[in-house]
């Protein structure tokens, strides 16, 4: 594909994102002389401080937007108007696309682009690796050490570079966006009201402050906000879980299984429990929202990711509850591949998301005020 004007090669990717950015333009300067929804959420207010929007300033005003729809159903200009605007498509896939731009290292960006595909193929790949590692040690009969099956130093030796990659991975990116949108120095006023506005999901609560238009035009509903909730304190939860696990483990030689009455079990199970509420809701919920209002062509990403991120919830509840049966081994095999598909591929699935949206809101609360 060439270019008209100059006569370069454009790939279709980069047609595609600038086709998506000229949108957003004509979208945002449409919206600016209306200013109807001002006060609907961050995204506004950011924008209307703006006469002219380059790249970066699209990546950051995408990434500000949760994607309430309130503004699409208050739109006078929305379909089948003739302006036939749908601001949170635009900005649902001028996100995605920012992300795969954004990704460390470039080449695995387009992992964003197949990432249903890419989360199986990772998930079949952690499983047989997990069932390979088990084969090379005989468990004792009825055990409900997991180490019995997989030794522990194993288990570091696999899991901690890959935990440690994405880690970086997701650093770098984040770090990428925050320069490339040319975001102020951080003030500890900005980071309080930034970190706020995510723990609290305000802007979930829509312009009108009784939740999303997710699912219809005239419902009102604080579900998705709920489950959002569910499934990050579900998942810091079992983040907790495990680091007191290994505290334990390192600190006082006291290794797993733990009994219920445990700190891990104790952070671990609700966590568990939380994060398959939070998951299966979510699919739910995602099933009967309009699809035209979310980012083209990626459903198998949003779907392979809540999906993936609920198997491991549900395994890891499952390992625990048949912890010393014949069933172990097999448990153990599926839970860990889970797991580790989820770390593999974390820096370029949607959980990298939230990253991204908690340094727009921090860029917002610093640069951007809007009380």
């Amino acid at each position: 594909m060439r270019s008209a004007e100059q006569g370069e090669t454009i790939t279709p990717v980069a047609y595609r994102l600038h086709e998506t950015r000229d949108e957003a333009r004509r979208v945002f300067n449409i919206c600016n002389a209306c200013r109807y929804c001002e006060g609907y959420c961050a995204v506004f207010p950011a924008m209307m401080r703006r006469r002219t929007f380059d790249d970066a300033s699209l990546d950051y005003l995408a990434n500000l937007c949760h994607n309430c729809r309130s503004c699409y159903y208050a739109c006078q200009y929305a379909p089948p108007h003739e302006f036939a605007l749908n601001l949170p498509a635009t900005l649902a896939d001028l996100r995605v696309q920012s992300w795969s731009g954004y990704a460390w290292p470039r080449g695995l960006g387009r992992a964003f682009a197949a990432n249903g595909l890419v989360l199986a193929v990772a998930l079949a790949l952690g499983i047989a690796a997990m069932i390979w590692l088990a084969s090379l040690v005989a468990p004792a009969p009825g055990a409900e050490a997991f180490y019995a099956v997989i030794p522990h130093s194993v288990m570091v030796a696999v899991f901690a570079p890959v935990f440690l990659f994405a880690l970086l991975a997701m650093a770098v990116s984040v770090v990428r966006f925050w320069r490339a949108t040319d975001s102020p120095s951080m003030s500890g006023s900005g980071i309080r009201r930034g970190l706020s506005d995510t723990f609290t999901l305000r802007h979930l609560g829509g312009g009108h402050g009784e939740g999303c238009n997710y699912e219809a035009a005239e419902e009102y509903s604080n579900q998705r906000r709920l489950l959002h909730h569910a499934i990050f304190y579900g998942f810091m939860l079992c983040f907790a879980s495990t680091a007191s696990a290994s505290v334990l483990h390192y600190a006082f030689a006291s290794p797993a299984p733990y009994d219920l009455w445990s700190v891990p079990k104790l952070l671990g199970v609700p966590g568990g429990v939380a994060l398959c509420i939070g998951t299966a809701g979510l699919f739910v919920l995602k099933r009967r929202s309009a699809m035209a209002l979310g980012a083209r062509d990626v459903r198998g990403m949003e779907t392979g990711f809540v999906a993936l991120l609920f198997l491991a919830s549900a395994s890891g509840l499952v390992l625990y509850a048949f912890r010393g049966t014949a069933a172990l081994e097999a448990l153990l095999a599926v839970h860990l591949g889970a797991v580790l598909a989820f770390f593999a591929t974390l820096p370029y699935s949607k959980m990298v998301h939230g990253l991204y949206r908690v340094a727009a809101l921090i860029r917002s609360a610093t640069a951007d005020r809007c009380d």
